[in-house]
């Protein structure tokens, strides 16, 4: 329980009880990330479901404005970051890993998220009505950050270099069964591995391995996948 709460401290703003733990727990946090994103889930789902008793767009941006707030946007700045670092880089990885360090926002971040967000909103709305699947899918795309951690070298000492640590090779395995199961009854949950995967392929390549802000953006790049598939597929 200490490190899930640790987890919903750090992936969320909701209020959790403080808890005495050590850099080791918050670093085993990271087994409990696909939990805190079945209770993201939740709480995006039921703003949905309440912002459509409305209209469907305003179940849409209810969801989103949910989305964003409840986790205080911490995996779009990573992705702003990465955004920049790319748009910046032209093929420097040296010049890249600077960028993102950089605690600032430059115009390829902001255009990067204005997209995110707008994607976001029009798939949820595609997705309409809102229900389990939805549930589902911050909980799906939390899941990577286990089997990146596990698969790629950390490229900084800092977030993705602690909880690499503490990834056993068990926990992506267990997820990814648990995931396989879901699949029975969402299809959509059958394309988290793939898009979790691909993205592990495409760091390799461009990064060289993983660190914080990749983590974040991967999460908002798998969520939005996911979300097209469930648009595609239609709401079960």
């Amino acid at each position: 329980m200490r490190r899930f709460l640790l987890a919903l401290g750090f992936l969320t703003r909701l209020p959790v009880p403080a808890v005495t733990a050590s850099t080791a727990d918050f670093a085993a946090a990271i087994r409990c990330y696909p939990l805190v994103g079945l209770v993201i889930g939740l709480c995006v789902a039921l703003a949905g479901g309440a912002g459509a008793l409305i209209d469907p767009w305003a179940g849409a941006l209810a969801a989103l404005a949910m989305w964003v707030g409840v986790t205080g946007a911490l995996h779009l700045d990573g992705l702003a970051d990465l955004a920049d670092g790319l748009g910046a880089a032209h093929g420097d990885r040296t010049r890249l890993l600077a960028v993102m360090a950089d605690p600032h926002v430059g115009s390829f971040g902001v255009v990067t998220l204005g997209l995110q967000l707008l994607a976001k909103l029009v798939l949820l709305h595609a997705c309409a009505p809102i229900g389990w699947a939805i549930v589902l899918i911050p909980a799906a795309a939390r899941i990577g950050p286990l089997g990146w951690a596990r698969w790629l070298p950390p490229v900084t000492q800092g977030l993705g270099a602690t909880v690499a640590r503490a990834v056993r090779r068990r926990d992506p395995i267990g997820w990814g069964l648990l995931l396989a199961g879901g699949g029975v009854v969402f299809p959509v949950l059958l394309a988290a591995p793939v898009l979790i995967l691909a993205y592990a392929l495409w760091l390799r390549r461009k990064l060289g391995g993983i660190n914080g802000d990749a983590h974040g953006a991967g999460i908002e790049l798998v969520e939005t996948g996911l979300l097209v598939v469930l648009a595609v597929l239609g709401p079960r």
